[in-house]
């Protein structure tokens, strides 16, 4: 009897082995990163909420066909809807996306790693309301197991992006919502290590969606739910995985059919650090502006700056727009923006408005206020330049800084001071001073959709930790739920 090893094309991928064996054993989680968890989850909500103000948002939701509701399927928040998990998980991924304004992860790769509550939601809730399902059969599901969930899902996102830029292959950072919700999602429903690797194989086997429609001259309203579509997805594959859907051993690996070689050009997507809790301690916060990441310091800046200059936009000579290299690459644009999703996407739109209205929120992407000459006058006399210090610190894993820098240079020649903001208001190292604002925040936000009395009953609630975590999920989703549906006009 032969005792050799399995042929190398056997053996599983060590990508699916380091992943599954992390969803599997997770390690124990720091109190710093369950608090974080709780505040993006309820901030995750709050843009969620806010976004059913919007009609393009809500005519994506709701039923796959009208009336296909379930009396006793997961809720959406903010409306009277239930569903099966995958379409729940869409639904709620879509809301909470649509705004641009749920936290954010910034490395090699780029994300929202809250995109993930709507598979984890989704599922909870579902499993929570039907307790005789047939794979957690009598569990109570709490918002502790939530908030583990979310940990773990931040932790993949986060994890794999450290090192690997798919975004530079074409591909969007959606993948990555794939795959950690894939991961999560199997989990939930009780499985073991051996099948969460079959479910990630199978997430990894989908490949990635183009980034296509981030960016000119293709930008569109898929990019606000795009992450939806993948929590809908993730969920589905890990119900098929445990109904026995076999998994693949090597996704990643396999010569010249594998993700490595089709996607990656041949590169190895590796992970750099053991997997803990670092991207849910590290994550950042979208506290005061509805704005692609890579801009929040460049809006904070140029609100700073905007009552010393509101009075004399028609004597601006130049705007100067120091930033990183990130920024340059994804959000530096010149010429026509189309729709609200070009716009918030801009750096130098959002500089724009941000000194002359000085503030920003997500009415001043829509068309009546786009349409004030002021703000493409202002573009023109724009230029964006890299620092290379700020590209480096954006990359140290000590710093993750996002800086940006703005001078303002008139006519006659004097400038205004030179306004630099290195860290946002949602960085751990501002997380003291972002926590009452986040408070606002959600409060603001929860408001647009359901009772005032409710949102503030949601806040307490997060005040309070240990009442947080041992509350039933449904019992939460329930108090976010809504009789009235959100219109589709």
């Amino acid at each position: 009897m032969h005792n050799d090893p399995k042929p190398s094309q056997d053996r599983l991928d060590p990508l699916l082995e380091e992943l599954s064996s992390y969803v599997s054993y997770p390690p124990e989680f720091s109190q710093e990163a369950y608090t974080t968890a709780t505040d993006c989850l309820l901030d995750a909500l709050g843009c969620g909420l806010l976004a059913l103000s919007f009609p393009a948002c809500v005519r994506m939701m709701g039923s796959v066909v009208p009336g296909a509701h379930l009396d006793q399927g997961a809720r959406v928040p903010g409306t009277p809807w239930q569903f099966d998990p995958v379409q729940a998980a869409f639904n709620i991924g879509c809301m909470i996306r649509w705004l641009d304004y749920n936290d954010t992860w910034l490395a090699a790769e780029w994300g929202h790693p809250s995109d993930n509550f709507g598979a984890i939601l989704g599922l909870a809730d579902y499993l929570d309301r039907n307790p005789n399902n047939p794979w957690t059969p009598g569990k109570a599901w709490l918002m502790k197991d939530v908030l583990q969930a979310a940990i773990i899902a931040y932790e993949i996102q986060g994890g794999l992006a450290l090192a690997n830029s798919f975004n530079r292959q074409g591909f969007d950072h959606v993948l990555l919502v794939r795959v950690a919700s894939t991961a999560v999602a199997c989990r939930m429903l009780g499985g073991d290590q051996s099948q969460i690797a079959d479910a990630l194989s199978q997430a990894w086997l989908d490949g990635g969606a183009l980034r296509t429609y981030r960016h000119a001259p293709n930008t569109g309203s898929r990019k606000s739910w795009a992450a939806g579509d993948a929590t809908r997805r993730a969920v589905q594959l890990a119900l098929w995985t445990m109904t026995g859907e076999m998994g693949y051993r090597t996704p990643m690996t396999a010569k010249r059919w594998g993700v490595h070689d089709v996607m990656m050009g041949g590169k190895e997507i590796k992970l750099v650090q053991p997997l803990n809790c670092y991207t849910m301690e590290n994550i950042l916060f979208k506290v005061s502006f509805p704005a692609e990441f890579h801009a929040q310091t460049a809006a904070e800046a140029a609100i700073g700056l905007s009552v010393a200059i509101r009075d004399k936009l028609h004597a601006i000579r130049q705007i100067r727009i120091h930033t990183h290299e990130s920024a340059i690459r994804i959000i530096d644009k010149k010429g026509p923006l189309n729709n609200p999703a070009d716009r918030d996407h801009c750096l130098q739109y959002i500089v724009a408005v941000s000194l002359i209205f000085g503030k920003l929120t997500a009415d001043h992407y829509e068309d009546q206020i786009a349409q004030d000459p002021r703000i493409d006058a202002l573009r023109a006399k724009m230029q964006v330049i890299e620092d290379v210090r700020y590209t480096q610190d954006y990359l140290a894993p000590e710093l993750r800084s996002i800086a940006n820098r703005l001078e303002i240079e008139f006519d006659d020649g004097s400038p205004t001071q030179s306004v630099e903001v290195i860290f946002p208001i949602g960085h751990r190292r501002r997380r003291a001073q972002a926590r009452p604002l986040l408070h606002e925040k959600f409060l603001a936000n929860s408001n647009q959709a359901i009772d005032p009395q409710i949102s503030e009953k949601l806040l307490q609630w997060w005040k309070s930790p240990e009442s947080f975590r041992n509350l039933r999920v449904s019992q939460w989703m329930d108090a976010t739920a809504t009789t009235i549906a959100p219109s589709k006009a």
